[in-house]
């Protein structure tokens, strides 16, 4: 292999695209705009996505799932989301949520999950942020206390991505009150009929309505000690690196829904004619056009160089994961934002999906660590190096 061959993906990822670009066309982006309209789960695309093996594609061969590496399971959520954000959330967040199983659960704990998720039969998701521990997650309040060979739980979290229809979820807690600082937080799973396991209402959004987002609440919820991912202690670490992975499939989302966006834009300002002639011929339009598909294509091979790094587990994911994120979301929100501006009054009307696209694009800034928590982790890795 060249060098020059690392900047080019494989005839095997580009198959994958049209596999997926093709399902999504077909089975997905005809719901988008209901599902947006309703704030309806889409279920369509669930099953589409279940059918061809695309809704969890990082889960390992081992575990009866597909083996799909980082940067192909990147492109199955850009993919995705090229034609629905929503949609796109279902292998996103299921690779959140099982990701502390990969990265620290015994066998045992692998083998009783993995398997379900890459079989479609349960989708996981993430308990991580709460009330007041948002940004700040070692000051979370959640508490497991030990009873015998079980743990007690008690407490809250929120903004729980497809809360509700999750069957798992991996909750983070406290289990040594008078422990240091984030090494005393503990992860768990939990199952969603599990005694004094409740939601909250599903949460109003600007965007991604069709992805539910709800509080999770423990009142003395009771989890088996062969529940626990990793030993004591050892959750918040986990919790920490499995985002240094996923950060890099939000930057995936944000990637697939500039690129819708910009799609559309070009479509519309080819066939609009203002004075004449097609605005696609005006200058100002055309820099506009330029200066997206420049931000587009960087944010893209920002998230492909951080793929890689996360499928190497190499020691600088954690600068290019939150690089790759930062990146991609804030060119996502401004690449929207234009193209609702070159569609017009067109573009500010749901008969158009550029204005669905726009508010998309917004929380891809804020989840798994806000833009400013991005370049806080980006500071603090270069000032370790230098």
């Amino acid at each position: 292999m060249s060098d020059f061959d690392l900047f080019k993906t494989t005839e095997e990822h580009e198959e994958l695209r049209a596999a997926v670009r093709s399902v999504s066309e077909d089975k997905i982006a005809p719901h988008a705009a209901e599902v947006d309209e309703r704030s309806a789960f889409p279920q369509d695309a669930l099953e589409a996505l279940v059918a061809t093996d695309f809704h969890a594609p990082h889960i390992a061969e081992q575990y009866d799932g597909v083996g799909a590496d980082a940067l192909a399971t990147c492109i199955v959520i850009e993919e995705v989301a090229r034609v629905c954000a929503s949609s796109s959330l279902i292998p996103a967040v299921n690779k959140l949520g099982t990701m502390p199983l990969i990265l620290g659960a015994s066998e045992d704990v692998k083998q009783r999950y993995l398997p379900k998720v890459a079989g479609g039969e349960a989708m996981f998701s993430y308990g991580l942020s709460e009330r007041e521990a948002g940004s700040d997650t070692a000051s979370m309040r959640s508490q497991a206390v030990a009873d015998g060979d079980d743990w007690i739980l008690n407490g809250q979290k929120s903004w729980i991505t497809n809360a509700g229809v999750s069957e798992y979820y991996t909750v983070l807690a406290v289990t040594d009150p008078e422990g240091a600082r984030g090494r005393n937080i503990s992860a768990f799973v939990l199952h969603a009929d599990d005694e004094g396991f409740t939601l909250g209402e599903p949460e109003r959004k600007l965007g991604i309505k069709g992805s539910p987002t709800r509080e999770l609440f423990f009142d003395s919820v009771r989890i088996p000690g062969d529940r626990i991912v990793g030993a004591p202690g050892e959750g918040l670490k986990i919790a920490l690196r499995t985002l240094d992975h996923t950060r890099v499939t939000i930057g995936a989302q944000a990637v697939g829904i500039a690129q819708g966006a910009l799609d559309h834009a070009v479509a519309y300002v080819k066939e609009r004619k203002q004075f004449g002639k097609a605005i696609a011929d005006f200058q100002g339009i055309q820099f506009m056009l330029a200066d997206m598909a420049m931000k587009l294509e960087t944010a893209r091979q920002m998230v492909y160089v951080a793929a890689a790094k996360s499928e190497r587990g190499d020691d600088d994911l954690a600068f290019y994961g939150a690089a790759a994120k930062c990146y991609a979301s804030d060119a996502a929100m401004e690449i929207t934002t234009d193209a609702v501006q070159l569609l017009g009054g067109a573009g500010y009307v749901k008969d158009f999906p550029l204005e669905r696209m726009m508010r998309d694009a917004k929380i891809t800034q804020i989840y798994e660590g806000t833009n400013q928590i991005q370049r806080m982790v980006m500071a603090r890795q270069l000032l370790k190096k230098y």
